[in-house]
């Protein structure tokens, strides 16, 4: 009797055993398909959130960024650069010309253009913009009167603490590339910063730029 009854308790430790197995093996396999799941989730939102971000960025390049217009394209850029939130708009601003991109000393008609169409935009959009190239006073002749000067001898020697406005552009072809930013001009920390694309379209934009080769002259003479 008593074999019978080790007999019957090995059988059911035995029993108890592979049970206890199974069960673990089934809990394993729970838990493993688990964390797979969880990875699988983990690695579709990161693409979920490139392609989101992918859309964004089309749209801002279709709507905000590319223009036709050069009347648009200025005011993408004052937008653009409005909507930075870290903004002081009770600080005083300058706006400069827009440079070549290749040659930051070096500015043209259409470069001028842009700085002075920011001063309006600007300065409608509630930025408190100052002009820092008014004279100490008002010089007349007889073909005018003028406050506004770019000789350096003629206007204040110095700014109080401002934020500054400058801007570069880039010619490509059948467009132009701008990039406009605010910065600190004690910290030299950029405030806010915008892009735009002007897509003029045009074959030769020398007329843009009035930088046109001149006319090509042929001399008229006398046969022999």
């Amino acid at each position: 009797m008593f074999r019978n009854i080790s007999k019957t308790a090995i059988l059911s430790s035995l029993v108890v055993l592979i049970l206890s197995g199974c069960s673990y093996k089934y809990r394993s396999a729970n838990t493993s398909d688990a964390t797979s799941n969880s990875n699988l989730n983990k690695e579709y939102n990161k693409v979920k959130d490139a392609r989101d971000h992918l859309d964004i960025a089309d749209d801002m390049q279709k709507y905000v960024t590319s223009q036709t217009t050069l009347e648009s394209t200025i005011a993408s850029l004052s937008t653009q650069l409005m909507q930075n939130q870290k903004i002081n708009t009770d600080k005083p601003v300058l706006i400069t010309s827009f440079v070549r991109l290749d040659q930051l000393k070096e500015t043209s008609e259409f470069g001028r253009v842009l700085g002075e169409s920011l001063i309006n935009e600007l300065s409608n959009r509630g930025f408190n913009v100052i002009e820092y190239r008014g004279q100490m006073a008002v010089s007349i002749n007889d073909k005018g009167e003028y406050f506004i000067s770019r000789k350096p001898h003629e206007i204040k020697s110095s700014v109080p603490n401002t934020y500054v406005v400058v801007g570069t552009y880039s010619r490509q072809p059948g467009k132009v590339i701008l990039n406009a930013r605010i910065i600190d001009n004690i910290s030299g920390k950029i405030i806010t910063s915008a892009r735009a694309t002007y897509l003029h379209n045009l074959a030769n934009d020398c007329t843009l730029f009035k930088d046109c080769a001149p006319a090509r002259t042929v001399k008229i003479i006398k046969e022999k």
